[in-house]
């Protein structure tokens, strides 16, 4: 049943991906006007009554022909603005991929700390709560926020696609590389449990000096063993691809890659193809380049269920 309080926009890019999480909620998406200037600047604004409602606004933050990430992160700065300038009791930030969120540490003199200064920014334009999906360090944007967060996993959507694969054949859930051990374990257990087999564990080495990746030792049990590599998103395709083919010399008997965000920047798709991959799972966070832009290799999964869940769960009625 719809709650009269709960009010929800998606931004123009974001409009697809926005109306099925209303359809989730049972609310309509609520309308607003975008326009852009010929100077390139532009403006949005709510078209309804927002004055003290518990509002919502999604926007995936990843760049795409039209919009860079930057375009984007500007647009749903100044909407929430625009909202809290009109009198809404709360604006919760959706943001099902987050932009900048893998600069969270200084790893070279006088680097940037790239998600603090986004996360300020949120604070400045008004936002309430900032949620998004799978973001690259979880500690780094809880501490870069000093407003209520949350992160939604992906998890349960990987385990239901995957168990099916997995009953009944010996499987590895491998990260990567060492910074995602943590994120792959907690994949790995879930589909323990939903299998009721344990995985083996494992990961892969990776250095990175000068933009250039290095590094393939292997850690695990991977022979004659359905190997998933499991990380949060894929972008180049060039580490899972590494990856992939050090398990395929180690003896295993089939690989898949699994990933929440699919940037699939450059040659990325066919990068990752078969044979160098079995397949490649991806979330519907990030939109892709062109229709039917992705091959067949790689499948897609709806996250709207979990993102209105989690707006279900954060919505505080009038």
């Amino acid at each position: 049943m719809a709650d009269r309080g709960l009010m929800l926009f998606a931004l123009e890019r974001s409009r697809e991906y926005g109306a099925r999480v209303a359809a989730q909620l049972e609310v309509p998406l609520a309308e607003h006007e975008e326009r852009g200037f010929e100077d390139g600047e532009h403006k949005a604004r709510p078209l309804v009554d927002v004055e003290g409602r518990d509002v919502f606004v999604i926007h995936a933050l990843h760049g795409e022909p039209g919009q860079s990430p930057s375009d984007k992160l500007c647009r749903l700065l100044f909407f929430i603005g625009a909202l809290k300038d009109a009198g809404a009791g709360r604006v919760t930030a959706v943001a099902p991929y987050l932009c900048y969120a893998r600069k969270d540490r200084r790893t070279q003199p006088n680097d940037p700390v790239t998600t603090k200064y986004v996360a300020a920014m949120f604070e400045a334009c008004g936002a309430d709560r900032v949620m998004t999906f799978d973001v690259h360090n979880l500690a780094a944007y809880e501490n870069a926020f000093r407003r209520p967060t949350l992160n939604i996993e992906a998890i349960p959507l990987f385990v239901e696609h995957f168990a099916p694969l997995c009953r009944g054949v010996p499987v590895a859930v491998l990260s990567p590389d060492v910074g995602g051990t943590k994120r792959a374990d907690r994949f790995r257990r879930a589909l323990a449990a939903a299998i009721r087999e344990e995985p083996a564990a494992g990961f892969v080495e990776k250095r990175r000096a000068g933009g250039a990746v290095s590094g393939d030792i292997l850690v695990g049990d991977v022979r004659d063993r359905l190997v998933i590599l499991f990380d949060d998103l894929i972008s180049t395709g060039t580490t899972l691809r590494r990856a992939a083919e050090g398990c395929r010399a180690a003896g295993a008997r089939a690989v898949y890659a699994a990933a929440t965000h699919g940037l699939f920047m450059g040659k990325a798709s066919s990068t990752l193809a078969p044979p160098a991959l079995d397949g490649v799972v991806v979330t519907d966070t990030v939109r892709p380049a062109g229709e039917n832009a992705l091959p067949a290799h790689i499948s897609v999964l709806d996250s709207s269920r979990l993102v209105a869940a989690a707006i279900a769960a954060a919505h505080v009625p009038p």
